[in-house]
């Protein structure tokens, strides 16, 4: 189910990279669908079973990004908008392999 849209814009830091995702809570499964625009800026679209109360919905996102990146869970973090759904995860690790797993990632759905 690839989508042909707006590329997704990361962002280098000094561990690692930032990625902008919309988050979806309470849905059918776990899940990383796509990219989408959102108020003018490409994010990744997710999906989580977990409900959005006590921050489960965010541990799951970052479960999940963690297992889609095939990185340890601790190198993920939601960084901004933790009561939004629109979110900031930080990803630590090398910038170039971390850029070239998510395009390969994205080239799959």
């Amino acid at each position: 189910m690839g989508e042909t849209g707006p590329s997704l814009n990361i962002r280098q830091t000094a561990t690692g990279v930032v990625v902008p995702v919309r988050l979806t809570p309470k849905s059918a499964r776990d899940d990383i669908v796509g990219v989408a625009e959102c108020d003018g800026d490409a994010v990744l679209k997710a999906r989580v079973r977990a409900l959005p109360e006590d921050g489960r919905a965010n541990a799951a996102l970052q479960k999940l990004m963690a297992k889609w990146l095939s990185v340890p869970r601790s190198s993920v973090q939601v960084i901004q908008g933790g009561k939004s759904r629109l979110k900031q995860i930080a990803i630590d690790g090398d910038v170039r392999a971390l850029a070239s797993r998510i395009a390969e990632r994205l080239a799959a759905l």
